[in-house]
């Protein structure tokens, strides 16, 4: 492998995009498999969401598409806690936003927002949506991320704000305005309202979304303290180039994954 390695690359370290010795995605024997996966990831990541403080009554919701019929997708249902929430707890909505799996209610918001998302964009295959305090500070000054270190540029030119606010999103054609505003970035600041971000799995929907929060803190932070010193063109574009890894935001996802479930494993009750 050394051999074949770019120049400037040590011979010790894995040949991946990064440099680093990331993992390849994970393979599937059965149709069941993946979704099992993907529901334990789901419900994984709404926890996380829960012990971070993510949550705000009834709102926030985590969705991912079914393997199988890609039309319809899993996600949190309303009422029950990021906390409390367990795989069994999952509902699976269709498109015309009919829970056709699971005992609980669909919030209507989450059905807006995240069908719209999942039909306009083949590659947003999660999509996850909170009221955190520093998201929502930022899109009150309607300043999206500024690449003031490097994992604020993960999202360089990857972003978009979205502030045509017309009340909570309840109506199927705000959903289909802000998939349409979103395309194919990862994150969209919700003036108003909140952050979206998504991945081609849970894992990076939800990587993405806890470091564009972490990173509103520290631009939030910084500006209150001084005058914050962005990085050049291209400084932004080499950090992205590494921090905004999809492979490495999958893998950042699994430490996490690691720890919620040791912490509470009840989670994986189905």
């Amino acid at each position: 492998m050394t051999d074949t390695l770019p120049q400037g690359r040590a011979s010790y370290l894995a040949d991946t995009h990064t440099g680093l010795p990331l993992p390849s995605r994970p393979d599937f024997i059965s149709v069941d498999d993946e979704r099992r996966h993907r529901k334990q990831r789901l419900t994984a990541a709404l926890r996380l969401f829960g012990k971070l403080g993510y949550g705000e009554g009834i709102s926030g919701h985590i969705s991912v598409r079914d393997p199988e019929d890609e039309d319809r997708f899993w996600v949190n249902p309303f009422g029950v806690s990021f906390r409390r929430v367990t795989v069994g707890d999952l509902i699976l909505v269709d498109s015309d936003g009919r829970v056709v799996a699971g005992r609980h209610r669909v919030n209507p918001s989450a059905f807006v927002i995240h069908s719209a998302i999942h039909q306009a964009n083949p590659d947003a295959t999660a999509a996850a949506h909170g009221h955190t305090t520093f998201s929502r500070a930022l899109g009150a000054l309607s300043r999206l991320l500024e690449p003031f270190d490097q994992e604020s540029a993960a999202f360089y030119q990857d972003q978009v704000l979205y502030d045509a606010y017309e009340g909570p999103s309840i109506s199927v054609e705000q959903g289909k305005d802000i998939a349409a505003k979103l395309g194919d970035k990862r994150a969209i600041l919700l003036r108003h309202h909140g952050l979206i971000t998504v991945g081609r799995s849970v894992d990076e929907a939800a990587h993405w979304f806890f470091t564009y929060e972490g990173a509103a803190e520290v631009q939030l932070t910084a500006a209150a303290a001084g005058e914050p010193k962005p990085m050049t063109h291209a400084q932004a574009v080499a950090a992205r180039d590494g921090f905004g890894d999809r492979q490495l935001g999958e893998f950042s996802f699994q430490l996490l994954w690691d720890e919620i479930t040791h912490e509470e494993p009840d989670l994986l009750e189905e």
